[in-house]
């Protein structure tokens, strides 16, 4: 008995030991666990920045949402992902001749901690060497949509990363394939947002208009992108920005006529392959619906009863069971199947049966059997002589 309550206590001690550790691990982090997301409006630094702001644009854009969307956030199951290109004209906006960023501020910031530099180029995925040059060749533009991204903090002497959406309005520097990679806000690097399958946990204060399913992730383009098509967002107009420049030589473009006040359209989802459309190299494609019924091929073993009262008078020849009709389209199915029918009884008929007549030929239709071991010559006929050969 001992024993047995020292088990049961053993058992128990184990139990309150993996509830405890579940309790204090962070919570799920499986498929279907939420997931923080924070809310970071356009001047927020939010946790950890690894710089001071180096933000520029004093103009507020009035962000790019489609008409009648209202305010508050669905429930986590109901958003989805709106993934638009890099390129995408609208996509950032602007103000002309205006960087929203400083970027040489942004080096100086981040040159003088050598543990800084070296977490941002990790977060960066860079050579710490090449900050500058990298900073120097990224574009400085603001967000017209709410974007989600995954962004990076700097404690402890390293980079942490944690999912936020920045709120349109918000400067950025993005680089030549249409992604944004530093916040200016805080010095933050940025990259794509990881993949999740679960929910949504909003960590934060929500700002007006911001709804979760209208937030948007950046594809980065496979090409270099030498311009950016952006939105002056102080009179709506177009502004053409070459990469890498920080609004010195911007060129206005009357000539696009799209509606700058419209968002930008999200990529259509790619819908999943189905098997059934989906042919493997020994699968025929199916036959044309205009094809007809294949007639199946029937040997009878011996000679059959009078055709059905249906039928005519005469039976004409059968056509041939390995070629279809001339009508029949190209590809379609032939029957090959041989039914053998041996008939005991003839089928009911209201008139008398008339045997099947070969077609008339001259010829008489039961010509004796020729022995094989006949001789071969004229005079071995054995019909006799033929009236045309007794004249000659």
């Amino acid at each position: 008995m001992p024993s047995t309550l020292r088990k049961i206590a053993t058992a128990a001690a184990v139990l309150a030991v993996g509830s405890f550790a579940a309790g204090c691990g962070g919570g799920a982090n499986g498929a279907d666990s939420e997931q923080d997301l924070n809310l970071q409006p356009i001047a927020a630094q939010g946790p950890d920045p690894f710089t001071e702001s180096t933000a520029e644009s004093t103009a507020t854009p009035t962000p790019a949402v489609p008409p009648g969307a209202g305010s508050g956030t669905p429930a986590p199951s109901l958003r989805s992902v709106r993934t638009v290109t890099g390129s995408t004209p609208g996509l950032y906006g602007g103000t002309q001749s205006v960087a929203s960023c400083d970027v040489e501020k942004q080096i100086r910031f981040l040159g003088g901690d050598r543990t800084k530099t070296r977490a941002f180029a990790d977060a960066a995925g860079i050579d710490p060497g090449s900050i500058p040059s990298f900073l120097r060749g990224l574009t400085p533009v603001v967000l017209r949509v709410d974007t989600r991204v995954t962004n990076h903090g700097f404690r402890d002497g390293s980079a942490t990363s944690f999912q936020s959406v920045l709120q349109a309005g918000t400067a950025v520097l993005v680089d030549d394939h249409g992604a944004p990679r530093v916040r200016c806000a805080c010095g933050n690097p940025l990259r794509p947002p990881s993949a999740h399958q679960g929910g949504w946990k909003d960590k934060g204060t929500p700002w007006p208009g911001y709804r979760g399913d209208r937030v948007i992730v950046v594809r980065p383009t496979t090409v270099v992108i030498n311009t950016l098509i952006i939105v002056n967002v102080t009179n709506n107009t177009w502004i053409e920005r070459k990469s890498g420049d920080d609004g010195r030589h911007d060129k206005r473009r009357p000539d696009i006529h799209i509606d700058p006040a419209k968002p930008p359209v999200p990529e259509p989802p790619s819908p999943p392959a189905s098997p059934s459309t989906s042919l493997s190299p020994n699968t025929s494609p199916s036959p044309s619906p205009d094809c007809p019924t294949p007639t199946p091929t029937v040997t009878v073993t011996e000679t059959p009863s009078s055709p059905p009262p249906s039928a005519p008078p005469s039976s004409p020849s059968p056509p041939s069971p390995q070629s279809p009709p001339a009508s029949s389209p190209s590809g379609c199915p032939s029957a090959t199947k041989t039914v053998t029918a041996t008939p005991d009884t003839p089928a009911p008929s209201s008139s008398p049966p008339s045997p099947l007549v070969p077609p008339d030929t001259g010829a008489p239709s039961d010509l004796p059997s020729l022995p094989s071991d006949m001789p071969s010559g004229p005079e071995s006929d054995p019909f006799g002589p033929s009236p045309e050969s007794e004249n000659v």
